[in-house]
């Protein structure tokens, strides 16, 4: 019998073999994308002291007001907007990008054009 796979079990043991190479540091930290039905969030996040830099996500009522009316994408790219001007403002300015076993298309390189746009560099 045929049986059907978990995406979100595939989806985590990607981000496992990812998260095997990569982990940010003090003067790179990793830029951690999560990928909800509806929303998206972002972290900015230096490993070696496991503190969060800098955080996004639509669930924000300050980002909801700009996400107003758009789609996902759009919703997407503001994320990636917030995300780098909160990490710039907290005196981050390169980061190692982590998809969180996402395919890089879509909403997930949205938010990596948008943070891109705004001054993040990776």
């Amino acid at each position: 019998m045929y049986k059907k796979s978990d995406r979100n079990a595939d989806r985590v043991a990607r981000h496992a073999r990812v998260r095997k190479k990569i982990s940010g540091t003090p003067d790179m930290p990793r830029l951690c994308v999560y990928r909800s039905l509806n929303n998206i969030y972002a972290q900015v996040i230096d490993d070696t002291r496991g503190v969060t830099l800098a955080a996004a996500s639509t669930m924000e009522k300050d980002v909801q007001k700009r996400v107003k009316g758009a789609n996902k994408k759009a919703a997407a790219k503001i994320v990636g907007q917030a995300i780098a001007e909160r990490a710039v403002k907290a005196g981050v300015k390169k980061v190692v990008f982590d998809r969180g076993g996402y395919v890089y298309t879509g909403r997930v390189a949205e938010l990596a054009a948008g943070a891109r746009e705004s001054g993040l560099e990776f």
